[in-house]
């Protein structure tokens, strides 16, 4: 109910996240010794796809800070305890967001435009992020900035800033088309000092300084996308098949949903929700059981997200299509999906660089070479 009143205001999904807070939905990936669920990457989905049927920028804020979670416990998970005051300080209620969006960053994570600059017990940053999730509500920032300090060894330096830290601002910026309700504002970065204790990794930059932390980022981030779009995807199809039970016109002696034109496009959402679910399930499932894909983890992250945003997309202009007009009133709820849903593609990794991953590892060429032409 509160979905629509979110992005026609563009306000942040507060209620939805206070309520999921004391419910406890932001202590699903912190391990039960630590005062959470201990619920695994694969159950996880399934309740972020789940929320997302109903409100899907809901269900995508809240999952920047279950990313983080998800991570610390990968980590722990492998016997690395570097990263429990984390979970400890997210069982104690601390919220985690994600800062690492960046102009003109093409491979995010990996490199960054903003400046990390080492001091004595810790780094300055100095730089702008883009996309900064759950912005309201925020306590730690999770961010990366690059340490040239050394050009030949270039380092990318993981942080997490706490929202008491001095020399950032942040700037409202959020006034988009689509998940409105994530409120994700820019963060401007003007010399802030992170401590020690804050600093998750400093590990080399480019693909080659992906270690459980950094592969841990991408594999819980991506895939709940893809979760998130399918959810919204199945509720589009779910909307629209109602639709064309009860649907007449001029033409017709019996329901739109006689119309052979109208069920082919019903299939088309349903064979892309079929392929979609599969492939989501599968991924979740590996990496909850461990198993061991080796290089080719990178691969099937990205392709997961790829495939399932680009599928939801598919789904959701059928759903357009099949509407009539009705689709194009800002009082139809698929008018709203249909806007969050084109959100999905911009998010890492994009078009571009998902296929230069999935290029590259397919024909054995190192992910950090760069192209060189003659």
């Amino acid at each position: 109910e509160r979905a629509p009143e979110y992005d026609r205001e563009n306000r942040f999904c507060q209620e939805d996240f206070d309520e999921l807070k004391e419910a406890g939905y932001l202590k699903m990936a912190i391990p039960t010794d630590m005062g959470g669920y201990g619920m695994t990457h694969h159950e996880i989905c399934q309740e972020t796809r789940r929320l997302a049927y109903w409100a899907p920028a809901t269900a995508l804020c809240i999952n920047m800070h279950n990313y983080w979670c998800g991570v610390a416990s990968t980590v722990r998970g492998s016997g690395d305890s570097s990263l429990d005051w984390l979970l400890e300080e997210a069982a104690a209620g601390e919220v985690f967001a994600a800062g690492h969006s960046e102009s003109g960053n093409t491979v995010p994570l990996l490199t960054s435009t903003t400046e990390a600059v080492p001091v004595e017990g810790g780094y300055k940053f100095t730089g702008r992020k883009g996309f900064g999730s759950l912005t309201p509500v925020w306590t730690r920032l999770g961010l990366h900035g690059q340490d040239n300090s050394d050009p030949d060894n270039p380092k990318i330096v993981h942080a997490f800033m706490p929202r008491d830290t001095e020399n950032y601002h942040i700037k409202d910026t959020w006034d988009v088309m689509g998940m409105r309700a994530t409120r994700s504002d820019d963060t401007i970065l003007e010399g802030a000092f992170v401590p020690d204790k804050y600093i998750a990794r400093v590990v080399p930059a480019g693909f080659g300084g992906a270690d459980l932390f950094v592969l841990g980022i991408f594999a819980w981030a991506l895939p709940a996308f893809g979760d998130i779009y399918y959810g919204l995807a199945r509720r589009m199809t779910d909307l629209t098949i109602e639709s064309l039970k009860n649907k007449t016109g001029m033409g017709l002696t019996r329901t739109a949903a006689y119309h052979p034109e109208n069920q082919h496009r019903v299939a088309e959402m349903i064979l892309d929700l079929e392929s979609m679910e599969a492939q989501l399930d599968r991924f979740s499932s590996d990496w909850s059981e461990g198993v061991d894909h080796g290089d080719m983890w990178v691969l099937k992250i990205v392709a997961t997200k790829y495939n399932a945003v680009e599928a939801a997309w598919r789904v959701a202009d059928n759903a357009l299509e099949v509407s009539g007009g009705y689709g194009m009133f800002k009082k139809s709820e698929l008018e709203r999906l249909y806007r969050d849903c084109r959100a999905g593609r911009f998010h890492p990794a994009n078009a571009n660089l998902t296929h230069e991953i999935i290029g590259k590892i397919a024909l054995g060429i190192d992910l950090d070479e760069q192209p060189r032409w003659g």
